[in-house]
């Protein structure tokens, strides 16, 4: 089995990304890393706290890496911190990186270009598949999310807190993609097949942040080993 690092967000493309790497034999999930930008201790661009973060690494019982970015982050900045990533990886005998892309070309050709003469493959195990029937797919699994940032130039802020289900897929406008693909929002899984259970979450304000529309997300804590951190930093040398 070959060994596979997954740039992991939080939300559902993530989870299925999971999802299909566990199926395939092939390979062996040992570890996953995030973005989490030091400021806010908050996921990047989902906005998600990192003790969530830690929960989820608790219900699937993998390790999670956080990569720690300062804010603002330069690409300079950014690309030094994957760098980083990317040494230790190689230093754990990991011989993949796995993103869970859809369809967007100029994406995945950056992962291609960031990874070249690391000695470390990029898989995209999801990459192609019709965007409305993986959406379908994910809810009919059992995979549960809630949307916690909206974009409002794609669209409406009020979709923002809403549980990704069918429901709020029929609602959506036509011009956005089922799955969000383009960023027109981000989401939080709280509960999938893959967790040993769900995460017990409530819901904190909403804010809007430079057209962007955060919804704050937080655990009950009725389980106090969520109060433990499942996870390692990998800190960027500034």
């Amino acid at each position: 089995m070959k060994k596979v690092w997954l740039s992991w967000s939080t939300g559902k493309d993530s989870a299925w990304t999971l999802h299909a790497l566990t199926k395939d034999p092939e390979f062996e999930v040992a570890g996953l890393f995030t973005t989490v930008t030091e400021e806010f201790d908050r996921v990047s661009v989902h906005g998600v706290r990192t003790s969530l973060l830690d929960a989820q690494s608790k219900r699937l019982d993998i390790p999670i890496h956080r990569v720690i970015l300062p804010w603002p982050c330069s690409n300079k900045l950014y690309q030094n911190a994957m760098d980083h990533v990317w040494q230790a990886a190689s230093d754990h005998g990991i011989e993949m990186i796995a993103f869970g892309d859809l369809f967007l070309e100029d994406v995945r050709q950056y992962r291609l270009d960031i990874l070249k003469n690391t000695g470390l493959q990029p898989i995209f195990p999801i990459w192609g598949q019709p965007t409305s029937s993986l959406a379908d797919a994910m809810i009919s699994s059992g995979l549960r999310a809630i949307v916690t940032c909206v974009d409002t130039r794609q669209l409406p802020a009020e979709y923002s807190g809403q549980n990704y289900d069918r429901d709020f897929l029929n609602q959506l406008p036509t011009s956005v993609d089922p799955c969000g693909e383009n960023g027109e929002f981000h989401t939080f899984v709280y509960s999938f097949p893959m967790f040993s259970q769900p995460i017990d979450m409530k819901i904190g304000e909403v804010v809007n942040r430079d057209g962007f529309v955060y919804t704050d997300v937080m655990s009950r804590l009725d389980d106090p080993d969520d109060l433990i951190v499942h996870s390692t930093n990998l800190i960027l040398n500034r």
